[in-house]
């Protein structure tokens, strides 16, 4: 593909991404923006990070509004989506790349804990879809989704009980979705990517693992391709994903990541 084409993969692209303050989402995007899409709403809960993410982005020519949002709540993901569609007229893409990964175990997880995780990877995501895929129908357009998941949705390591199980739910939910609305033109997939470089995961590994200020150099020292998984890496498939150019791919679940489910050293 040419430098080009790719700068117009996306031009017809208006998207909502989740979590688009920062991290994963803010990649994605800057993904989007440089591959001519030019209608962005960004969700989160930092009205600052959402600032200045605007700002950067809408220095590109881009229509970037930012809606800020507790995803866990219902009422706040439909009023993204309310947002979104009175800001544009229609939206045509979604990225559920927000969540959280709150620790817990089988034995020691709360019930608060739970709900919280489950609040905020399966409802948020589950209703936020629901409201993208009522007004794609309405409008009679196509529409492609993209949900960010974890590697952890196959089975996860025993400290992450809770959220490994919210990405399992994600994953089933992403291919009913797509089962679903294949006849009205609307793709569903997913991304499943392995330990990543974010400062995302820099806060949890010092919060919850005590770990020193070289993890990360530690952790890619000891990686089989001697990286983690970086977000603009990521970035560039889930806007393939989100563009005309992925086709009819619907239902996919796709590993990111270095690791292959099924085999062990």
């Amino acid at each position: 593909m040419s430098a080009a084409d790719l700068a117009r993969r996306n031009d017809g692209t208006r998207a909502i991404v989740t979590g688009g303050g920062q991290g994963i989402g803010f990649a994605i995007a800057k993904r989007l923006v440089a591959e001519g899409c030019r209608k962005l709403v960004l969700v989160g809960r930092s009205e600052e990070k959402g600032r200045k993410a605007v700002a950067e982005l809408s220095a590109s020519g881009a229509d970037v509004r930012f809606v800020s949002a507790d995803l866990g709540r219902v009422e706040d993901c439909r009023r993204v989506v309310e947002a979104a569609l009175g800001a544009f007229g229609t939206v045509n893409a979604l990225v559920n790349a927000a969540g959280s990964s709150e620790r817990g175990s089988i034995l020691d997880t709360t019930p608060e804990v739970f709900d919280r995780l489950f609040a905020i990877n399966v409802r948020g995501p589950f209703f936020l879809m629901q409201s993208v895929v009522k007004a794609l129908i309405d409008a009679g357009e196509p529409g492609s989704i993209v949900n960010v998941l974890s590697m952890s949705g196959h089975g996860g390591q025993p400290f992450l009980a809770p959220y490994s199980s919210s990405k399992g739910a994600l994953a089933t939910l992403t291919k009913n979705v797509a089962y679903a609305h294949r006849g009205n033109r609307i793709r569903c997939n997913a991304v499943l990517p392995g330990w990543m470089d974010t400062p995302g995961e820099d806060e949890v590994q010092k919060k919850w693992h005590a770990a020193s200020n070289d993890w990360l150099a530690q952790a890619e020292a000891a990686s089989p391709m001697g990286q983690l998984v970086k977000p603009d890496q990521l970035a560039d498939l889930v806007c393939y994903l989100l563009s005309p150019q992925s086709g009819v791919i619907t239902g996919s679940l796709i590993d990111y990541d270095q690791n292959v489910v099924g085999t062990s050293d």
